[in-house]
């Protein structure tokens, strides 16, 4: 990945994070002492910096931070090239939603790099890096994928019923029986209100309880 122009610096945007105040922390750790190490290291690589996006007393467990949108929809615009972060963990908890952006960068661009861990993904390293990220990514959705499956399977094989919203079906319990004595069978009586066949028996079934 490279700048628009390659006679110009790199256009930057810093982010930094801190869960609580920032005030009297045990390690130092504020956001302008996350921000004065990314400057300095702008400086050292010179990288223009184009944007300094701060959360100040937000958890990084959440994936919807006011800064951190800020510098997602900045990024959709192409506003920098470069996000440049002081540590991983200040940009998130959530390794998957750390990958998710990180793919988000990389087709729209742009470059990722963390001072503390020293990855750049414009490096081939970095991109070694980014590489792997990307399948565990991939690998982690497809597990949590399975996880639903396999617990939706459960339910309606132990319980005889799939999650979801309830159903309102504007028939009785009579009408259906009715309609049975008729001729019709439940299947062809729940295709024509719209629901499964399961859902009439179950409210066949309670009330005849």
């Amino acid at each position: 990945m490279t700048p628009s122009t390659k006679s110009e610096p790199r256009r930057v945007a810093l982010y930094a994070r801190v869960s609580t105040n920032g005030h009297a922390k045990p390690d130092g750790q504020t956001t302008q002492t996350q921000l004065h190490d990314l400057r300095r290291y702008c400086e050292y690589k010179r990288w223009r910096v184009v944007g300094e996006y701060v959360d100040q007393g937000v958890s990084g467990a959440k994936t919807s931070r006011p800064a951190l949108d800020r510098l997602m929809a900045d990024a959709a615009q192409k506003k920098f090239d470069v996000v440049l972060i002081w540590r991983f963990d200040r940009f998130g908890r959530s390794t998957l939603h750390l990958l998710n952006c990180l793919e988000t960068f990389k087709k729209l661009g742009i470059d990722f790099a963390s001072t503390t861990e020293q990855i750049d993904t414009s490096t081939a390293n970095g991109e070694l890096f980014f590489t792997i990220s990307a399948a565990f990514a991939k690998y982690e959705r497809a597990v949590t994928a399975e996880r639903i499956k396999a617990k939706l399977r459960y339910i309606k094989e132990t319980e005889g019923r799939v999650p979801g919203p309830k159903r309102r079906v504007a028939i009785s319990a009579d009408e259906v029986k009715r309609r049975r004595a008729g001729g019709e069978s439940l299947r062809a009586i729940a295709r024509s209100l719209g629901c499964s066949a399961m859902l009439l028996s179950t409210r066949l079934k309670k009330a005849n309880a």
